[in-house]
């Protein structure tokens, strides 16, 4: 059995605005103004427009490849399959995530009134032990709906994408239209004529849920498998919902700061507090007495989440699937229910979602760890392009990246930005997560599991210095290491390093023939 295609592209778009809009819109504006004060705002034009250019590149691969599991699928034919594995592993390993930080938010808001769900450590709110208990009952229940029916995950996701889409814009100009203090913006030069002030800036782009509020766009490269008329909806839903959400959120971050009292920034950005300010918008809307908005707000804030949940959900699923039909992993997880839907990656990917509960409790702590190992799955997405552009230039392409070079590189540039700005204590944990996933690697070779007749150990050979070079130059730098590298200066360090990492992809990428890609694809779809 295969997957089938019935992503049409309205479905496709909203499937990937639903994964996109979940509890960063409920928390990011709060912890992205801590950390950047007004100029959050600059960092949600840095995020969303760096964003764009990344998914760019994935637009064109996700068209021409159109198969499920793209982040897996993509590397195995640029770099074979040990690099195949290694970023499908850290894809997974992202996008696992993703759930429980979607549950977190829900239950962090249901505090409010709930105050036993949650505990108050160092001032993080973390999850209880009866938060844990209603954690588990939720995260299962999203895997219940994604293998129960597909239609009714299609009008589920309808229904919740119309619904929150509504209460952001409400929320966006009943706030602006009840208080605006055009004078909570008067710092922003401050942050923006100074090094530390940037360096705040590019904090709250990478820790503040600024990067993660963007992560969605990759559904539209894991479902591209599902997707009919792919060469219109694949971009679309790639980068339609990234420029969407970003018009989204700049608008909640401006009525935010707008709607704030002055005297609450009175002891500086960083200490910002309000009363409510566990659920910061529902904070807002009560003291400006908009009890009807603090109603629907605390209704989204479950909808909300949980819509973002239940897609990740979904695509996370296509990824373990896909990397056991490349025999990477064990068989079962390949296997199909009787709608088509892979039963058992989505109950493992339940399973194992609940153990990152226990070293990322919090929700901003969660974040940063996803964002790191997300940006470096994206990396495979300018570098794959260029491959290919080399290796198959004549094989048709719907959509055609212009100057796809110079792009490809800047993209691939800004992947190592987003990850070295998360910091050193989060760039430390991914870095036993890849360990871990290179042994496992290890293990289905020997056993004999691999299918792909080219391992691409010479080919994965850029892996080795590219990962580590993003541990050293992590604990090494300004965002939580040693500062030996100056802010600014990491800039130059982290470009120069990007194009010698870049060259060094290009030049060990394996062959492919257009014989080869025509064979490849008729094979997969």
């Amino acid at each position: 059995m295969h997957l089938d295609r019935r992503f049409s592209t309205f479905n496709l778009l909203l499937v990937s605005i639903n994964g996109m809009i979940g509890s960063a819109w409920l928390f990011a504006p709060l912890y992205a103004a801590k950390l950047a004060g007004s100029a959050a705002i600059i960092g949600w034009l840095i995020g969303g427009f760096a964003t764009i250019l990344i998914a760019l590149t994935f637009a064109e691969l996700s068209t021409l490849l159109p198969v499920a599991g793209g982040t897996a699928r993509i590397p195995q034919l640029s770099h074979g399959a040990l690099s195949s594995f290694m970023l499908g592993w850290i894809a997974w390993i992202s996008a696992l995530a993703m759930p429980p930080i979607e549950v977190q938010a829900v239950l962090q808001y249901a505090s409010t009134y709930f105050p036993s769900l949650t505990l108050l450590v160092k001032g993080v709110p973390v999850l209880s032990h009866l938060g844990l208990v209603w954690a588990v009952i939720l995260l299962f229940s999203l895997g219940m709906i994604n293998i129960l029916s597909f239609k009714g995950l299609l009008r589920f996701n309808f229904l919740i994408f119309f619904f929150k889409f509504a209460v952001i814009i409400l929320t966006i100009f009943a706030l602006i239209g009840t208080r605006f203090h055009s004078s909570n913006f008067a710092g922003m030069d401050n942050y923006t004529l100074s090094f530390s002030g940037w360096q705040s800036i590019l904090s709250a782009v990478a820790s503040g849920g600024i990067a993660f509020a963007f992560t969605g766009f990759k559904h539209g490269v894991e479902l591209a498998g599902e997707a009919k008329n792919s060469p219109i909806s694949i971009p679309v839903s790639i980068v339609g919902s990234v420029t969407i959400c970003l018009i989204l959120y700049l608008g909640l971050q401006l009525s935010f700061i707008g709607a704030l009292e002055p005297a609450s920034l009175l002891r500086g950005w960083s200490k910002l507090s309000f009363p409510g300010d566990v659920g910061p918008f529902a904070g807002l809307a009560l003291g400006l007495g908009l009890i009807w908005l603090v109603k629907l707000i605390y209704i989204d804030a479950t909808v909300s989440p949980l819509g973002a949940g239940l897609i990740y959900v979904t695509s996370t699923a296509r990824i373990l699937y896909t990397m056991s039909k490349m025999g990477y992993l064990p068989k079962f997880l390949s296997a199909l229910n009787r709608q088509h839907l892979p039963l058992w990656s989505v109950l493992t990917n339940c399973a194992l979602g609940l153990l990152l509960f226990l070293p990322f409790p919090g929700w901003q702590s969660l974040v940063s760890f996803l964002v790191s190992a997300m940006v470096i799955s994206y990396a495979i997405g300018p570098i794959a392009l260029y491959c290919l552009r080399l290796e198959v230039p004549k094989e048709k392409r719907s959509f055609r990246l212009p100057c796809a070079k110079w792009l490809a590189v800047l993209a691939f540039y800004c992947c190592n930005l987003f990850s070295y700005w998360t910091g050193w204590e989060t760039i430390s944990k991914l870095s036993l997560a890849l360990i871990l996933g290179f042994a496992l690697f290890l293990v289905a070779f020997l056993r004999g599991r691999v299918k792909d007749e080219y391992i691409g150990w010479q080919s994965a050979f850029w892996l080795l210095p590219y990962l580590s070079g993003l541990v050293l130059i992590s604990y090494l730098g300004a965002f939580g290491g040693l500062h030996l590298i100056p802010f600014g200066w990491d800039f130059l360090v982290i470009a120069l390093f990007s194009v010698v990492i870049f060259y060094l992809a290009v030049i060990t990428r394996i062959s492919i023939t257009e014989h080869g890609m025509a064979h490849y694809l008729a094979v997969e779809i």
